[in-house]
């Protein structure tokens, strides 16, 4: 009895403890819950206002707590999905939107918005689910109404659209696929398929502007980042390109295609990049080289083949080989007829060749394709001065060295002709007179091509020995054949045995 009494007594005592610890905990329980739905309510505030504020981000992370204190309240799932929204994820929005009507199946607002978001991704079927449950419940919801026609007309517009497509007609294709991506401009197949389309038409930039969204509208789009890349590169848009190829590989290093064209490009990029470099740095023939190695990495694709052809038009003129420069520059514009840098440089070739017509031929060309360009237009005067002057007296020509030859070589020649055409070498009147006419003229031309002020002003269109482009100029005697000396040793017809020094 004593040992039943005891068990009852401890029995007793296990249980009046057991009791008060229940009640402490309910106790405590209660301020804990209480404190949560008092944080709960602030951060659902913070969050409204900061929406409110547009600061999207911040307001993302108070409902994101708010969410986490109560996984029950299909309010705060709504609420989040209103800034997934105005963030632009709509695929992050769709996973709360389905919480929240979970939660309350009549949760009509919810479901029209989950509906919109369904139809924008053109999941017609889900979407119509969802406007026709808003409709049972609230049959003169105009919106729910409206978006039940849209969704119809949808899956009737991507019949014919495929349709169309079926049957090669890709103008009817585009034309329908307009209106299609209206109403679902989140749904990634319905832009490949205009992208195609467009691609087929011959206009891949139209492409690009339909594929790079859909590239983000998967969660793995490797296919789409490739072919950005690939329209790209075939635009001559390397670095793009690069980029593009990249992103592909982050999403798997092991995909063959994109790792084959990344290669590829990587390697056209980088020659591309150090030719320009060359070129800064006036290393022209080097320059030259690299851009021969372009045309060998990528023959196949024309953009890289006329930029290298341009390149080095360019380059050859810059290395004064003017000749060459004509060879290349002209293949370079059958490339591309319309290209204003080609025509420039291949009528500063000309100029070096002493081909004035032509070179103002090849400026006026360029001036009808821009007419605003400065350097074009400097450079069309220049070749008319260079032009007009050449038939007064060219004293390259007078020579016979090219524009691009130095005082050394300028003086060689000067002195062969010199001895040449001295007028002691001559017996007649007439052949005297010719003589002296040629023998000035050389004289001038050395004058004027050793001295670099004068050769500057020359080159530059203007002959300083004119006294029609001199303004009290010193130098240049009758009808512009000038004696440079500041006297004519001949003027007076008569006898001119002298020593003549060929200096």
């Amino acid at each position: 009895m004593n040992m039943e009494s005891g068990r009852r007594k401890g029995l007793s005592s296990i249980l009046s403890s057991l009791s008060l610890l229940c009640v402490i905990l309910d106790l405590q329980l209660d301020g804990v819950l209480g404190a949560t739905h008092v944080e709960i309510e602030q951060h659902l505030e913070m969050g409204r206002k900061l929406l409110a504020a547009g600061q999207l981000a911040e307001a993302l992370s108070h409902y994101h707590s708010a969410v986490e204190g109560d996984s029950k309240n299909y309010l705060t799932y709504y609420k989040r999905a209103a800034v997934f929204l105005a963030m632009g994820k709509s695929k992050s929005a769709l996973p709360d939107l389905t919480r929240a009507i979970q939660l309350k199946p009549d949760f009509l607002a919810a479901r029209l918005q989950r509906g919109n978001i369904l139809l924008k991704q053109g999941n017609t079927q889900e979407a119509k689910e969802d406007f026709q449950a808003v409709l049972q419940r609230s049959p003169d919801q105009e919106e729910a109404q409206d978006q039940l026609l849209r969704a119809n007309e949808l899956e009737e517009l991507r019949e014919e659209a495929h349709a169309a497509h079926h049957r090669g007609d890709y103008s009817t294709t585009i034309s329908v696929l307009d209106r299609v991506i209206e109403l679902s401009s989140w749904d990634p197949d319905m832009r490949e398929l205009r992208a195609e389309c467009y691609i087929r038409l011959g206009e891949p930039r139209k492409a690009i502007q339909d594929l790079t969204p859909t590239a983000r509208l998967r969660n793995d789009n490797r296919a789409a980042f490739l072919k950005l890349s690939t329209l790209h590169y075939s635009l001559g848009e390397h670095h793009e390109s690069l980029n593009h190829v990249r992103e592909c590989l982050k999403l798997d290093q092991d995909d063959k295609e994109c790792f084959s064209h990344y290669k590829l490009v990587k390697k056209l990029s980088k020659q591309l990049d150090v030719a320009e470099e060359l070129i800064h740095e006036q290393r022209y023939q080097d320059a030259i080289d690299k851009y021969e190695s372009v045309m060998r990495t990528e023959p196949n694709v024309p953009f890289y083949t006329n930029l290298a052809k341009e390149r080095i038009c360019y380059s050859l003129v810059k290395n004064k080989m003017a000749r060459q420069a004509i060879d290349v520059c002209s293949e370079a514009h059958q490339r591309d007829p319309r290209n204003v840098n080609i025509l420039r440089d291949r009528a500063e070739a000309f100029i070096m060749n002493q081909d004035y017509e032509k070179a103002v031929e090849d400026y006026q060309e360029a001036r009808e394709f821009d007419g605003d360009n400065n350097e074009i237009r400097e450079g069309l005067e220049r070749a008319q001065k260079l032009l007009k002057l050449s038939r007064k007296r060219d004293y390259y020509k007078i020579l016979g060295v090219n524009r691009n030859a130095n005082k050394q070589e300028v003086i060689k020649a000067y002195r062969k002709l010199a001895q040449q055409w001295h007028p002691d070498n001559f017996q007649s009147e007439s052949d005297k007179k010719e003589a002296e006419k040629k023998f000035i003229d050389i004289a001038s031309a050395k004058e004027v091509l050793t001295d670099p002020e004068m050769r500057q002003k020359f080159d530059a269109g203007e002959d300083p020995l004119d006294p029609e482009s001199q303004q009290g100029g010193g130098g240049g005697g009758q009808g512009g054949q000038g004696w440079p000396f500041h006297f004519n040793p001949f003027e007076s017809g008569g006898n001119y045995h002298f020593k003549f020094q060929y200096n």
